[in-house]
Parts: C-alpha cells; structure tokens; sequence
C-alpha cells in the first residue's frame, strides 16, 4: 500500500473512530467530524505515525467518564503494547480505553487484555472495522443502550426476567460499535409501513454455537489429535429455550 493510501485509510478510520465515541455519548466537536482530508493533513502533516492520531474525550453528561482511544505504531497487538497502553491509563486515572490495531492481537496479549479488563475496560478494534461507519448504513435501525433506571422500568412493565427478552450477540457489529456491554438493554426502533415505527428490545448476552465446521475438520484431520489441539464447543444458550418470553412491540 502506498504512503497515500495509507494515509487515505487512517483518515477514514479516524473520522469512523469520532463518529462512534459521539455516538457513545462523548463531546466531539463537529468541526473534527466534518474534518476534510487537507485540513486532517494540516493537522497531522504528510507524513504522521499512527500513534499521533491517539485521542482523549470525555462524556457529554460527566465529565469523569473519560477515555482513551491508542493507534499503535506496532504492527501486531503485543503484549507489551497493551500493557502500555494500561501502564498510561493507570497513570492518568482512566478506566476505559480503545487500542485501534492494524492486525488482531496475538493469543498473549488478548489474553493480557482480558485479565487487565477485570479492572479497566479496554476494547480492541481492527482497522477494517472503522473503514465505515456500520451505524450509518440505511437498513440499521437506531439502537439506543437502556439506563439501569429504564431497563428496570421495562422489566417491570412486563414482568420479565432479563434473560427471558430476545438476545443480541454481544459480538454484533453495532453491539460492539456502541460499546454495549453484558447484561445491558437495548432499545431498537425501526420504520414500519404500517406503523410508522415500532420499538424492540433485545439483552446483550453471548449467546455460542456449534461451529459445524471445526467439529467436521477436527475429525478428518488427524494432526488435531496428535498435536493435541484443544478444540472447545459452544452451545446454544437460553436464546433458543423455550421460557423466553415475548414482549409487545410497541408503536
């Protein structure tokens, strides 16, 4: 890829990556989203590493919700990069985080992320993940995260459980856009023809599956045996069980 390209594509997901913390409810200015690419230029220079687009915002409604958002420079998500990375939230007193990779992050360091997410929440997005704006595309609804006020009230109005609403993957391109975590509602409200518009809610979850494909290769491909690969399957959970129970849809 050439300089310019490169350039090109860190200029889309950077103006991706402001989209989605104003939709996350951080304070982002309109002139940084409406940037054009010669004033991103400007502000950058021709010739800028990764780690100058690193940002820092905090939330409309509270200002002590802060977060970082780190494009490393590292070609691959290592663990000395993530822990880097929480060294400097550490020292900054912020909880949450972003790490923008241009490749996944190597076995060690996801499993590094997840033990330092026991006390900070650090999320790890591709850089194919941000080339556009999922949440912009026309046949995605709106989806809005319930307070814990509302959800309570929404439980409460329909004498539900939480596990008893229909299930979002927690892995769902928009579930992970917003930053919606486990146990968390959300509210979606689509057009309708006949309604005009009608609402849904649906309880962030993981939610596995048998992958059929693993299972066949497992036994057709003896190396798996001998070198001992650990193949682990997943089951359906409560999403497919029959105590679910249904909400109206409201209009």
């Amino acid at each position: 890829m050439s300089s310019e390209e490169e350039t090109t594509k860190l200029f889309r997901i950077w103006k991706t990556t402001l989209e989605m913390l104003r939709d996350r409810g951080f304070l982002v200015l309109d002139s940084e989203i409406n940037m054009s690419m010669r004033e991103f230029l400007d502000r950058f220079g021709e010739y800028f590493k990764r780690e100058n687009l690193d940002m820092f915002k905090t939330k409309k409604d509270d200002p002590n919700d802060q977060i970082f958002v780190f494009f490393p420079n590292e070609p691959k998500l290592t663990i000395k990069v993530a822990k880097r990375y929480a060294q400097r939230m550490r020292a900054e007193h912020v909880l949450r985080g972003i790490i923008v990779a241009k490749e996944a992050p190597t076995p060690v360091a996801k499993g590094a992320i997840e033990d330092l997410s026991k006390k900070y929440y650090i999320e790890v997005f591709l850089d194919a993940e941000l080339l556009i704006n999922v949440n912009n595309h026309m046949l995605v609804p709106k989806h809005e995260v319930l307070s814990d006020e509302e959800k309570k009230e929404l439980l409460k109005r329909y004498t539900v459980k939480e596990t008893q609403l229909p299930k979002m993957l927690f892995s769902d391109p928009i579930a992970k856009y917003l930053g919606i975590r486990r146990g968390q509602v959300v509210k979606i409200t689509r057009d309708s023809e006949t309604a005009g518009k009608y609402i849904t809610y649906r309880f962030i979850d993981i939610i596995y599956y048998y992958d059929y494909h693993v299972l066949i290769f497992a036994f057709i491909t003896p190396q798996f045996y001998y070198r001992k690969y650990e193949i682990k399957f997943f089951y359906k959970k409560a999403a497919l069980r029959s105590n679910k129970k249904a909400i109206p849809n409201e209009t």
